[in-house]
């Protein structure tokens, strides 16, 4: 039997979060209606005025949704298990600290028990080179880092230890592509496996998208990505998109996401752009900088011939002082 308070199904919702937030609340039986009423599990002797009754409740189960709950690391070092890991497809990437290290494969385990979606997992050493792969090295599960996002419609295949992708930019993606108008030319300067010529193709009505990236790997990925998909506007490309740009027609959007340093680009993008098109370019800098920096392009572009203006927003957070930003560069 389960003590329980007996209120009414108009008043559930409430008591319910009151319970909850103030702790009182059994999470291990689960609700059960009564009449016009509903039978809440509780652990206190009584809350607020409502009767107090004994009843047979059914179990309530718990699904274990943190993996921090179930890996078998001691407890002393259980403050210091990784709070966020990176997904792409079915393959997950995590950051393991010098003192868990002796339990990764524990923590890997607990990442695919919790995760169901999740196939394999790799420490992740970083971002490295100018192919921007990450250096892995599997802890727990089956097969290799190859596999298959998915993202609005869109199966993007890639393998994060050969070529670049970021999972974290679909909405981004989606964003753009609905800016892009029928006929447009699209010329993406650090394609990767063209996730965002993909996602343009497929939900926009382009003339043609040029995937542009250094990494051979990249371009055939690229390929893959448009043939699965059934898109035929891409044209993926190998090599350095300062140079291959200057033989590619005029743009009305340029994608320039290398974070780091795209706007050193920027003056290559304007010269393939006319009055009108937009670059979309992403830059990670320290908060308090960023306002300046705006500034500062814009008078180097104009020395340069270029008159443009900038429209912003901060996408996410990076550090405590820095974030990354979208930026909407159009030329004038």
């Amino acid at each position: 039997m389960t003590r329980c308070i007996r209120v009414p199904k108009k008043e559930g919702e409430r008591v319910r979060a009151a319970l909850f937030d103030e702790g009182h609340l059994d999470l291990d039986a689960k609700i059960r209606s009564d009449g016009d009423c509903l039978l809440i599990p509780i652990t206190c002797g009584s809350f607020e005025d409502y009767e107090v009754v004994d009843a047979e409740l059914a179990v309530q189960e718990h699904k274990v949704s943190d993996y921090t709950e179930i890996a078998d690391v001691p407890e002393n070092l259980r403050k210091d298990l990784p709070s966020s890991f990176d997904v792409v497809g079915d393959v997950a990437m995590i950051k393991i600290p010098d003192e868990l290290w002796e339990y990764r494969t524990q923590i890997g385990e607990a990442l695919i028990k919790v995760n169901k979606n999740i196939r394999v997992v790799f420490h992740d050493y970083g971002v490295k080179g100018d192919f921007r792969i990450r250096d892995l090295e599997k802890i727990a599960g089956e097969g290799t880092s190859e596999t298959v996002h998915k993202e609005f419609g869109v199966n993007l295949y890639t393998d994060p230890s050969k070529v670049y992708f970021n999972p974290r930019l679909s909405s981004e993606r989606s964003r753009i592509a609905q800016m892009v108008k029928d006929g447009d030319v699209v010329i993406d300067m650090f394609a990767g496996v063209a996730p965002f010529g993909t996602v343009i193709g497929k939900l926009s009505h382009p003339k043609v998208v040029y995937s542009i990236d250094l990494n051979p790997e990249a371009e055939h990925f690229a390929r893959i990505n448009a043939e699965k998909n059934h898109v035929d506007c891409i044209v993926p490309m190998t090599g350095d998109s300062s140079k291959l740009i200057y033989d590619l027609p005029e743009a009305d959007h340029v994608i320039m996401n290398l974070p780091q340093i795209a706007d050193r680009f920027l003056r290559y993008a304007l010269d393939r752009m006319h009055a009108g098109s937009i670059a979309h370019m992403y830059k990670i800098i320290e908060r308090a900088e960023f306002p300046g920096f705006c500034e500062k392009l814009e008078k180097d572009m104009g020395e340069l011939g270029h008159s443009i203006a900038i429209d912003s927003y901060e996408l996410k957070t990076y550090s405590p002082t820095m974030s990354v930003y979208s930026m909407r560069i159009t030329k004038l």
